[in-house]
């Protein structure tokens, strides 16, 4: 089985990352350290991981998060571009969200481990996959509210 750490580069999924590897070598089990970029660079100003719209791009910022997530622990790491949403309405939150679950499918994960600034704040803020991920029954999910 396989451990996912959703990674957007906050301190918490830098904690969330470093608890799923502790988790992960108790059971024997392969970490994965998942970021997904959604085709919307005003999200990404939001976020922090870049200054302006003009600046994204997601393929420099994989590289970026990947050497960050090898500093902090022994992982794979992925990096994914949400597909074009066929929902009108949908924000990157659900296209991030939508993206994380397939690949937990895909990878058949026993524990997702969710570090961000927002589910950190929170318990069921618009902006966070903590809450839409943690109602999911194929998986167990750790959400990690602290640093320490």
């Amino acid at each position: 089985m396989t451990v996912l750490a959703p990674f957007d580069g906050s301190e918490l999924a830098e904690t969330a990352l470093q608890r799923a590897e502790t988790f992960a070598d108790s059971r024997d089990e392969s970490v994965v350290a998942l970021t997904v970029f959604p085709d919307d660079p005003a999200f990404a100003v939001e976020r922090g991981w870049v200054d302006s719209p003009d600046s994204y791009e997601p393929e420099t910022l994989c590289e970026r998060f990947e050497h960050r997530v090898d500093e902090l622990v022994d992982a794979t790491y992925r990096c994914e571009t949400p597909d074009s949403s066929d929902v009108l309405t949908a924000t990157a939150t659900d296209d991030i969200t939508r993206t994380i679950r397939q690949v937990a499918a895909e990878l058949d994960v026993s524990v997702i481990f969710i570090g961000t600034e927002n589910a950190g704040r929170i318990s069921t803020p618009v902006t966070s996959v903590g809450s839409p991920l943690s109602k999911d029954p194929q998986y167990d999910v750790h959400i990690v509210r602290h640093t320490e």
